[in-house]
């Protein structure tokens, strides 16, 4: 099996397409990844790295996937993936030429963490209206200590 994993950054914000498959469309969410190869150096205690170049790849998720994934992905995110590479064959636009390709079909996608704070669900329109904040969370009240009924103590 050709599976590959990886972390990366997406280089545009993905627009789910939906391709024609007999009677129904399927859902497909293309995905432009950059995979940078930094190496730690030879120097061991400096902490530092050294960038031995990266490289593109196209990806693509499916289906519920992919309808659910397209608002929570944006420009610049870490993402890390799983999946199989596949081979990909078709014609230039410009010249006919048959052109071949990797492209990787995920699997398993994972957002990094760290970079989630960096979504403004206000531009996502996330809430139903584009510009809005998103609302508050329910707060939920302590109950006071005597109603939490422990064992042993009668009040």
């Amino acid at each position: 099996m050709n599976e590959f994993r990886g972390r990366g950054n997406l280089g545009a914000t993905p627009e789910l397409r939906c391709i024609e498959d007999g009677a129904e469309g399927r859902n497909v969410l293309p995905l432009r990844i950059y995979f940078d190869r930094l190496v730690p150096t030879r120097e061991g205690q400096s902490g530092g790295f050294e960038d031995r170049g990266g490289f593109w790849l196209n990806a693509s998720v499916w289906g519920r996937r992919a309808e659910t994934l397209q608002p929570l992905l944006a420009k610049g995110m870490r993402v890390y993936v799983e999946g199989t590479l596949v081979q990909r064959a078709w014609q230039s636009r410009e010249t006919g030429e048959d052109r071949v390709g990797m492209e990787l079909e995920v699997d398993y996608l994972a957002i990094d963490p760290s970079r989630i704070a960096r979504i403004d669900v206000r531009e996502r329109g996330v809430n139903g209206e584009d510009g809005a904040p998103a609302p508050d969370p329910p707060r939920q009240e302590a109950a006071p200590a005597a109603r939490r009924g422990r064992k042993g103590n009668a009040g």
